[in-house]
């Protein structure tokens, strides 16, 4: 069945890039099992009603679900707990924010407009693991079209452009480091990796120009880069 600890993944899922990022900074080894996106809920079966990714397994029997919880677990076993506070209401709050503002505002910048969308789809189909018709249509079919008119009906309702969106939310998460380098201080701790995460999933998508022009907030994001290199 495979090497363990493994992350059940997808390639650009900005949840499996919280935890992934965690697993760098903590220099755990485990196998990446990247599913086909079209067969993901088959490969899910043993975690019952959940069908999402990521999960994380120590075992066969052994396995946690959602990125939060097993960035957690991970802190925990791996860290002794170092990098979150069970009693910190900050860090509950934020990690949070992250899920539901951070990662929300992936499908706006990635698929907002019919042109990002099909740029977008054509970069998953490259980089997840698709068999060879699915991967063409995905890539040119309706897919794109799918994308682009939920994302352009997200952004017509936010009222924002996906890059303004994008800044205003850094700015939002930059002004809670009070003057510090990290929203953990003078390092980063769980919401520094799990907000660094989702942006992180952007990366290898022409949009993360958009990310990029926002001085401070690459210069925390390239600081936190640097530290897993």
């Amino acid at each position: 069945m495979g090497e363990y600890p493994k992350l059940m993944m997808l390639q650009t899922c900005p949840f499996c890039w919280k935890v992934r990022s965690l697993l760098e900074n903590l220099k755990i080894d485990f196998h990446e099992d990247q599913l086909n996106p079209l067969r993901r809920k088959k490969s899910l079966k043993f975690a019952g009603d959940w069908g999402k990714v990521p999960i994380w397994r120590e075992s066969e029997t052994d396995f946690i679900i959602d990125s939060t919880p097993i960035m957690i677990f991970l802190d925990e076993k791996y860290n002794s707990s170092k990098l979150y506070d069970t009693n910190s209401d900050r860090q509950a709050e934020w990690l949070k924010w992250v899920d539901e503002k951070l990662a929300k505002a992936t499908i706006p910048i990635l698929y907002g407009s019919l042109g990002s969308a099909l740029s977008s789809t054509r970069t998953v189909s490259k980089l997840e693991k698709f068999g060879f018709f699915s991967r063409h249509l995905y890539a040119w079919t309706g897919f794109p079209i799918m994308w682009g008119i939920i994302a352009k009906t997200r952004v017509k309702k936010d009222g924002r452009k996906p890059k303004k969106l994008w800044h205003d939310l850094l700015d939002e998460f930059l002004l809670q480091f009070d003057g510090k380098p990290y929203f953990g201080g003078d390092k980063p701790d769980i919401v520094d990796f799990a907000a660094f995460g989702i942006v992180r999933s952007i990366s290898p998508f022409r949009q993360f120009r958009e990310i990029e022009s926002h001085d401070s907030g690459i210069k925390w994001y390239n600081s936190i880069l640097s530290t897993l290199n």
